[in-house]
C-alpha cells in the first residue's frame, strides 16, 4: 500500500524553526514532482513549495527567504526547513506527488499525506 507520511510538526514560538519529513513508503518505483501544502482553519488549502525531480524549487511569496524545500530520492523523502516562523504559518502541512508509479506499473496522481499540524504561538 502506497502512502506518503509527515512528521516533524509542531509547537514553536514565534522566530523558531521546525523541520518537516515526508516519507513515501509501499511498491515505488518513481516519484514525480513532491510538494508542502498548508491550510489553516477557515482558509483554503495552498501550496507552500515545491521541488521536481531534477531539484527545481518554487515558494510562495510569503514564505520566500524563510522556508526550504529538499528531497532525497534515494530515501524517497522531502523535506520542508521551516525558520522564522510566523503565527501565521499555524496549519495543517501536507505532502503531495503529482504523480507516482508503483512497480506494478500503477500510477498515482494527486496522491495527498494526513497531514501534520505546526502552530506558532507564545
Amino acid at each position: 500500500q502506497v502512502q506518503l507520511a509527515e512528521s516533524g510538526g509542531g509547537l514553536v514560538q514565534p522566530g523558531g524553526s521546525l523541520r518537516l519529513s515526508c516519507v513515501a513508503s509501499g511498491s515505488i518505483v518513481s516519484i514525480n514532482a513532491m510538494g508542502w501544502y498548508r491550510q489553516a482553519p477557515g482558509k483554503q488549502r495552498e501550496l507552500v513549495a515545491q521541488i521536481t525531480t531534477s531539484g527545481t524549487t518554487d515558494y510562495a511569496d510569503s514564505v520566500k527567504g524563510r522556508f526550504t524545500i529538499s528531497r532525497d530520492n534515494a530515501k524517497k523523502t522531502v523535506y520542508l526547513q521551516m525558520n522564522n516562523l510566523k503565527p501565521e504559518d499555524t496549519a495543517v502541512y501536507y505532502c503531495n506527488t503529482d504523480r507516482l508509479r508503483t512497480n506494478s506499473g500503477y500510477y498515482h496522481y494527486n496522491y495527498w499525506g494526513q497531514g501534520t499540524q505546526v502552530t506558532v504561538s507564545s
